[in-house]
């Protein structure tokens, strides 16, 4: 599903260069959920905008599902995330002025989609992330775990084979947190999607079928899903190097 090869990237700021990036590998297969971590700083988020074609790479390659970013136009790339990639962000980035079912719904009529099948697909995503009753309230009526849920289900929209979260928990207390990894979790399993998660919280972490850690702009550590348990503490004391 994703190749990442030699990856840079870097920023220029007040005529100096920042490295964020620094020939980065990484490569995920189809229907695995992988979680990142890494201190402040390490290049994680900036990695995942790379990946959703968010921003440009200074030097390198990224395949999605064999296809090179790179090659595509600014409206090509635009498509492709659309229909490819669903994104999950830490502030969820709902309209306030639209409805929650409008908010899921605008992905499907930016790519053409009827009212009838829009409507009909709403309804479905909405069951399934346990909104059902919710549509017609605004973003502002929700606590920041059913805020969190209309984000995911708007990820959803166009039937996106990725899914790409940037800190989903992070504005959440644990019990709020723990329904969205739940959710983000049957996902994967019962529908096979990939997911790519951001997070600072090992318990979020947990969820995943492995955990890369980063440091530097470069991959640090990985841990599989069979050697997590006995492998926690070893995550502990790495995130705590990491976070000094």
């Amino acid at each position: 599903m994703i190749q990442a090869k030699r990856i840079h990237k870097q920023y220029e700021s007040e005529g100096q260069i920042h490295a964020v990036l620094k020939g980065l590998e990484l490569h995920i297969q189809k229907g695995e959920f992988v979680a990142i971590m890494g201190s402040s700083g390490s290049g994680k988020s900036t990695l995942l905008q790379l990946l959703g074609g968010l921003e440009q790479l200074t030097e390198g390659q990224i395949l999605l599902d064999n296809v090179d970013l790179a090659c595509l136009n600014e409206r090509e790339r635009t498509l492709f995330r659309r229909r490819k990639i669903g994104f999950v962000f830490q502030n969820y980035q709902l309209l306030p002025t639209l409805t929650v079912e409008e908010n899921i719904a605008f992905p499907m009529y930016a790519d053409g989609m009827s009212k009838w099948e829009a409507t009909s697909r709403v309804n479905m995503l909405l069951e399934q992330v346990g909104l059902a009753d919710r549509g017609k309230s605004f973003p502002s009526k929700l606590s920041g775990g059913e805020q969190q849920r209309v984000a995911l289900a708007r990820s959803l929209a166009l039937g996106p084979r990725l899914i790409l979260a940037d800190e989903p928990t992070g504005n959440l207390d644990r019990k709020r947190g723990q329904e969205i990894l739940q959710l983000l979790a049957k996902l994967h399993r019962e529908d096979g999607l990939t997911i790519v998660m951001v997070t600072h919280d090992l318990y979020a972490a947990g969820f995943a079928d492995r955990i890369i850690t980063m440091q530097d702009g470069r991959l640090a550590q990985e841990v599989g899903k069979a050697a997590k348990s006995s492998d926690h503490q070893f995550l502990e004391n790495c995130m705590a190097k990491f976070n000094a």
